[in-house]
């Protein structure tokens, strides 16, 4: 099963990734974004220098601000803009998108208010589409220099599968499949928190004894929480969930890293955010998550650190404090799903 127009919806750094491997393996990519501008500069020197300078993209990708040009007549439509804009953005694509495309989440992230995972608010809006989510160890820069790198696609519908994995394969990029959507969107989705606790650790002087406790301590989190949502834990031992916990808790190519790098350096958040000049979405998915976790009553000692740390002002040491928490006295705690009654 092949496609020859695919539509990527985003013009950050992930998004152009997408749409030039999507090129490399023989497709018309239509690459929409906001900025007319930069639409116009990527068309003329086929480079997105605001996101990714230097990274030559094939003459198949053609960017666009014009949402009807864009998603028109296209099988499968890649989403790669913010959670916050998320649904403002699908609902434009599927005003215009034909009534068979295929959408396609690459966003890690959580709505604010609604707690909805990126293919839950897909589903709202387009309720007979066929859905599917991409997440993984996504370095965009590493991808770009065509470093080897794994991703996870995942949908409920085996031919979904099939054909994105078809579109993306490429000798450096190798796609595996997952049937467990909300685990592989939840695992993407909660790293993000981790790695801002990480950047700040960082910043304090922590070693790699004190990362690894951290990334370990994480994805325990990770798995209660997701347990108690209805995903499979052991999802959270794939590539969407330890493999993309450990990159973006080892690197400050992460954004929400450099973040908490920032903060651990005494900065204000707002002066943070300012100096990556991208969306770090843990900012945000950490004070979702924690008010859900108290919802459900998950034990959450990191993720309620770092929310009292962003949002109540709370000393930055403190972090410390959290990873020292007894918790329960097991290293490993959980137990994989027999059911999952999230839907």
């Amino acid at each position: 099963m092949s496609a020859s127009k695919i539509s990527v919806i985003g013009g950050g750094s992930f998004g152009t990734v997408i749409a030039n491997i999507t090129a490399d393996t023989g497709h018309d990519v239509w690459f929409w974004m906001r900025s007319k501008s930069q639409a116009a500069d990527i068309n003329k020197h086929h480079e997105n220098s605001q996101y990714l300078p230097g990274y030559k993209l094939n003459e198949s990708v053609f960017a666009t601000e014009d949402m009807v040009e864009a998603v028109s007549g296209s099988e499968v439509i890649f989403v790669a803009v913010p959670s916050s804009s998320f649904r403002q953005v699908v609902k434009e694509v599927v005003k215009h998108a034909s009534a068979d495309a295929i959408l396609v989440s690459t966003t890690k992230g959580i709505e604010p208010g609604t707690f909805l995972l990126m293919s839950q608010v897909l589903k709202e809006e387009a309720p007979n589409a066929r859905i599917a989510v991409l997440s993984g160890p996504n370095l965009a820069k590493e991808i770009a220099s065509k470093q080897l790198t794994g991703t996870v696609v995942a949908s409920s519908d085996e031919t979904v599968r099939d054909l994105v994995k078809n579109i993306l394969k490429s000798e450096f990029f190798k796609v595996y499949a997952n049937d467990d959507m909300f685990g592989v969107e939840l695992g993407g989705s909660l790293k993000n928190i981790y790695a801002i606790i990480a950047g700040i650790a960082a910043a304090l002087g922590m070693g790699h004894n004190t990362n690894s406790m951290l990334v370990t301590r994480a994805l325990t989190e990770m798995a209660r929480f997701g347990k108690k949502l209805g995903a499979d834990p052991m999802t959270f031992l794939g590539l969407a969930g330890v493999g993309d916990l450990v990159v973006t808790c080892s690197t400050p190519l992460s954004r929400n890293y450099r973040i908490g790098y920032a903060l651990g350096q005494g900065k204000s958040l707002e002066d943070a955010v300012e100096e990556i000049g991208q969306v770090a979405e843990g900012v945000n998915t950490v004070k979702t998550v924690k008010e859900k976790a108290d919802e459900l009553g998950v034990y959450m000692p990191l993720a309620n650190g770092l929310y009292n740390i962003i949002h109540k002002g709370d000393s930055i040491r403190n972090i410390i404090a959290s990873l020292m928490l007894s918790e329960q006295a097991l290293d490993v705690e959980y137990e994989a799903n027999d059911e999952k009654t999230l839907g």
